[in-house]
C-alpha cells in the first residue's frame, strides 16, 4: 500500500496532476477544499472521498485511487484530568472540540487517523496540544495493530518547553508505548527534532526549513514499511510542504 499525506497549501483543485503523480493509494491532503463545494473536474477526480473542515476552503480530504475504499470511523468521547482541585472546565475535553482530526479505515483492514493539527493564540493546547488532547480520548482506538496516524502536525521537538506535559517529544513517547513509531525516524536512525530531511519551508523560503509532518505506524508494520520524502525541487512551486509517501507491505 502506497500512502500519501501532503499539506498542498490550498487549491488542490488546481494540483491535481501532481496529486495523481504521487502514485499513491491512498492520498491525505491537509488544506484542501471540499469537493462537493468546487469544481465538477475535482468533484470527479476526489471519486468516494472523505472530507472534514472549518470552512469549505480549507479541511483533509481523504482520496482513494485504485479502487481502495475509505469508511470514515465515528470517534467521540471525552477526557477528564483527574485528582485536580478545581472546578475549571479547562481540565476536560471532548472529541468535538478538538481540531482537525479525521479517524477511518482503509479496506477494512488498517485504521488511519489523519491529522492536520490546529491552534489559536487564545489555546494554550495548540498544534501537538490538540493531538495530545486527542490521544488521551482515543488511547484504546489508536493501540492496535496495522494503525496509521499521518499528516501536518506543524511541530517539532525542537520547540518543547519544559512546563508542557503535551510537548512534542513527550507525546511521541506516548505513541511509543502505545506501539506507533513515526516512520521517519526509525528508517533514518535520526532523533526526533534532528530531522536532516525537512517537510516545510515557511513561507516557500529554502532557507527556513522544518520538519513538521509525520507518519506514526503500529509495530506490527514498522519492519515491512518505507518512507520518502518529495524533494524541495518538485514541490515548492506547488506548496511549502513536500509530501510523504510512506510504502507499507
Amino acid at each position: 500500500m502506497r500512502l500519501v499525506t501532503w499539506n498542498c497549501n490550498g487549491a488542490l483543485r488546481k494540483k491535481l496532476n501532481a496529486a495523481d503523480a504521487l502514485n499513491a493509494d491512498v492520498l491525505i491532503v491537509q488544506e484542501c477544499e471540499d469537493p462537493a463545494r468546487s469544481t465538477p473536474q475535482y468533484r470527479h477526480w476526489a471519486g468516494d472521498y472523505l472530507w472534514v473542515g472549518e470552512n469549505k476552503n480549507k479541511g483533509i480530504g481523504i482520496f482513494p485511487k485504485n479502487k481502495n475504499i475509505v469508511r470514515r470511523l465515528d470517534w467521540f468521547g471525552s477526557f477528564c484530568i483527574p485528582g485536580l482541585h478545581t472546578t475549571s472546565q479547562s481540565i476536560s475535553w471532548n472529541t468535538a472540540d478538538l481540531s482537525l482530526f479525521m479517524p477511518l479505515t482503509l479496506n477494512d483492514s488498517y485504521t488511519i487517523l489523519a491529522c492536520w493539527t490546529k491552534g489559536r493564540d487564545s489555546q494554550a493546547f495548540g498544534y501537538m496540544g490538540q493531538f495530545w488532547k486527542y490521544l488521551q480520548i482515543h488511547r484504546e482506538q489508536l493501540k492496535s495493530e496495522n494503525t496509521i496516524i499521518a499528516g501536518d502536525f506543524n511541530s517539532n521537538a525542537i520547540w518543547d518547553k519544559e512546563d508542557r506535559w503535551w510537548s512534542h517529544s513527550d507525546t511521541v513517547k506516548e505513541l511509543e508505548l502505545l506501539g506507533l513509531h513515526s516512520l521517519y525516524h526509525a528508517k533514518t536512525g535520526e532523533c526526533q527534532g534532528q530531522e536532516s530531511i525537512p517537510t516545510f519551508f515557511h513561507q516557500r523560503n529554502p532557507r527556513k526549513p522544518y520538519h513538521i509532518d509525520y507518519v506514526f505506524i503500529s509495530d506490527n508494520l514498522l519492519e515491512s514499511s518505507s518512507l520518502e520524502v518529495g524533494a524541495i525541487g518538485d514541490w515548492l512551486e506547488f506548496s511549502d510542504h513536500a509530501p510523504l509517501v510512506a510504502n507499507i507491505d
